[in-house]
């Protein structure tokens, strides 16, 4: 049989007592312990304090960042920032260069309709003339403007998408600025959804506006 021996009161007195120093310095130990919020969500909460945009076309708080990219590439935000407004202000102007083309064209029989019923086949019909010349010229752009302007953003001598246009008259807190660029951001983005679509539908219909 076991025989079961019960420690004397002064032991268990002891035990109690180192147990409950124990707990006790385990529990000031932790009231130090850093906050669980890690270098990368502040990161990732920096770049929505730092920048506009992070929000859904109704005004709620979208902060959309599904791949982590202000959290891997924290020092590249700037020019992510840069490349967005650069592309949303190119697609919205394809927008509105897409559907007007369908209705208006420039005079010559190489842009008639005659020659290009619709807009997406101006790609292949002017790829060895207008569009060689198209290229060029942003290319001329892209390294006389950009590509300084890109540096002086990274360097932080230029704010992303800035080129020195004024902003909104009678603006002392810079409320209406904001405003525009937020309206920018949203449109843009936008845009860029719509000439991705409508670029489809017309290749995939081989219809002009509503391409359908």
């Amino acid at each position: 049989c076991l025989l079961l021996v019960r420690p004397p009161h002064s032991t268990t007195r002891q035990l109690n007592m180192k147990t409950a120093i124990l707990a006790a310095t385990l529990a000031s130990a932790a009231a130090f312990a850093p906050a669980p919020t890690g270098p990368k969500t502040t990161a990732m909460n920096s770049v929505w304090d730092s920048y506009v945009g992070g929000q859904d076309f109704k005004g709620g708080e979208w902060k959309w960042d599904p791949l982590k990219l202000s959290e891997t590439y924290e020092p590249l935000v700037p020019f992510f920032r840069e490349a967005e407004l650069r592309h949303g202000r190119t697609a919205m102007l394809a927008v509105v260069g897409f559907i007007a083309t369908d209705f208006v064209r420039l005079p010559g029989e190489a842009f008639s309709f005659e020659s290009i019923p619709t807009t997406v086949g101006a790609h292949d019909a002017l790829t060895g003339t207008a569009l060689q010349q198209v290229a060029m010229w942003i290319g001329v752009f892209d390294t006389i403007v950009t590509a300084p302007a890109i540096a002086a953003t990274m360097k932080g001598e230029r704010d992303a998408g800035d080129f020195g246009i004024k902003g909104p008259k009678n603006d002392p807190d810079g409320s209406k600025m904001k405003r525009k660029q937020v309206s920018e951001l949203l449109n843009g983005r936008l845009a860029m959804m719509a000439v991705g679509g409508i670029a489809t539908q017309s290749v995939l219909t081989g219809h002009g506006f509503p391409y359908l």
